[in-house]
């Protein structure tokens, strides 16, 4: 049957967080590793769906220990990013870990300013303790990947629509309430596409009308860069086509099974 057509398909991991939290792709595969081998274990199988290669990257191969992100640490890092940019932040890495520097770009502000939190919680450079990895989870040899690869101009066309539908629905208005809660502006939970453009907004940095527009930048940019990630995994099936398309969903489903057996 295909996708579509089906009802009642329990979904799992989603709006768990608080926003307070900042959830990191470690935590989430933690997590992640946890809910797989529970639903597992109800003999059920388990489709992981989404565009976050990272996280994915996360859930096959866990990260070395690291200690829990000191927010007052990471809030001033964030400020001076805020004032003298990324390339600053950069800058100030490459002082403390030159190699974890050269392996970063300098607008890889998130990784980056990770690296010199690191450095500065524990001594010692990130580069050096990445090679201690833990072993990949059971789990992780039997995932299969399926990435879609649609048509370019309509899967623009579509984020494009994606984004005004959002603000129409009310995202200034979360983002709002959000920030009048108490939850910081720098947050991972408002460093989402579209919520960090509102945020602007909201502080006198944008109009309205640049919020919007730049937030469909923000997603075909990270559309483009979801493409490329993939088809450097391994191992990617790659279907032509969107997700809803009978044809592709057929397709996918015959891929999972002839994986199952």
């Amino acid at each position: 049957m295909p996708l579509a057509e089906r009802r009642g398909v329990p979904h799992h991991l989603i709006d768990f967080v608080s926003p307070w939290v900042n959830f990191t792709a470690a935590d989430w595969a933690r997590a992640a590793i946890e809910k797989i081998e529970e639903i597992e274990g109800r003999g059920h199988s388990v489709l992981l769906v989404g565009g976050t290669g990272f996280y994915l990257r996360a859930l096959r191969q866990p990260f070395f220990d690291s200690p829990p992100t000191d927010e007052n640490l990471r809030a001033r890092l964030t400020r001076i990013r805020a004032q003298r940019g990324p390339e600053h932040l950069h800058r100030i890495l490459q002082k403390f870990d030159e190699a974890e520097a050269d392996k970063l770009g300098p607008r890889d502000w998130p990784r980056v300013q990770r690296a010199i939190e690191f450095c500065l919680q524990t001594g010692e450079p990130i580069s050096r303790q990445r090679p201690v990895q833990p072993e990949p989870p059971p789990l992780a040899s039997r995932i299969q990947i399926i990435a879609l690869s649609p048509l370019r101009q309509e899967l623009y066309a579509r984020i494009n629509q994606r984004a005004e539908t959002h603000f129409a629905n009310g995202l200034v208005e979360e983002v709002r309430r959000l920030l009048d809660e108490g939850v910081p502006a720098n947050s991972n939970a408002l460093g989402a596409h579209g919520y960090r453009r509102v945020v602007e907004f909201l502080t006198g940095q944008r109009d309205l009308a640049s919020v919007v527009e730049q937030t469909k930048l923000d997603v075909r940019h990270y559309a483009k860069r979801q493409l490329s990630w993939f088809r450097h995994e391994r191992d990617v099936r790659w279907l032509e086509g969107f997700g809803e398309d009978r044809e592709v969903q057929a397709r996918a489903f015959a891929l999972i099974q002839g994986h199952d057996q």
